[in-house]
């Protein structure tokens, strides 16, 4: 029987790194499409928007399907609980990407500002930095690892306090206003991408030590 459970807890696993490869992904690519208005690249992420969904409700089912035939306890209680929380944060993570691939559709490049373009551009690739570097502490277990995403998330919040700042030099320019507060838009998702990791540390420690940390 436990031969079995720890069979299930692997493929649980498995499935998170799925959807954290699907994620990384969805993250560069909506980030791109934004910086090349890039709609085939938006599409792309839009149309695997349901894979990260599905893969997020299979781990769901699971997990509570071993809650309730397994009864796990102490350290495998903890892992199925932070494998389920954790695919929850993956899936908002794809669903934030989503939503900036919209934007993306829906901006005229005519209108883009170099100087904004350059911030998403910056704000993504460190955005990028905080979930990889989630999901690999995730993957070795390592605390002193996840105990770093606050410190790799400080950036992001001063890049998006710059932005607001790059919004008032342009509101008095024609026919740019709407362009910029729809990239300001797609910070605050970056913004949030990077928190969900951050929460992802959160879950890690708790899974290794037992005790819960709020990190600020």
């Amino acid at each position: 029987m436990r031969k079995t459970f720890h069979e299930e807890l692997k493929s649980f696993r498995a499935k998170i790194f799925e959807m954290g490869r699907l994620v990384e992904h969805a993250i560069d690519n909506s980030v791109k499409s934004l910086i090349n208005n890039d709609e085939d690249l938006a599409a792309i992420v839009i149309a695997g928007d349901d894979e990260v969904d599905n893969l997020n409700l299979e781990i769901e089912k699971e997990s509570m399907y071993v809650i309730a035939r397994q009864c796990p306890v102490a350290g495998d209680l903890r892992l199925v609980f932070s494998i389920l929380f954790i695919s929850i944060h993956l899936e908002r993570m794809g669903d934030l990407s989503l939503n900036m691939a919209k934007i993306a559709r829906r901006t005229n490049e005519e209108e883009s500002l170099p100087r904004l373009l350059d911030l998403i551009s910056k704000m993504g690739d460190q955005v990028r930095l905080v979930v990889k570097t989630s999901l690999e502490a995730f993957e070795k277990s390592d605390v002193e690892l996840a105990r770093t995403l606050p410190k790799l998330d400080d950036p992001i919040d001063d890049y998006f306090k710059t932005f607001f700042k790059e919004l008032a030099s342009v509101a008095a320019k024609k026919g740019t206003f709407e362009w910029a507060s729809n990239m300001v838009l797609a910070s605050r998702y970056l913004e949030r991408i990077a928190d969900h990791a951050v929460d992802i540390g959160e879950l890690i420690t708790y899974l290794v030590t037992g005790v819960k940390e709020e990190w600020d």
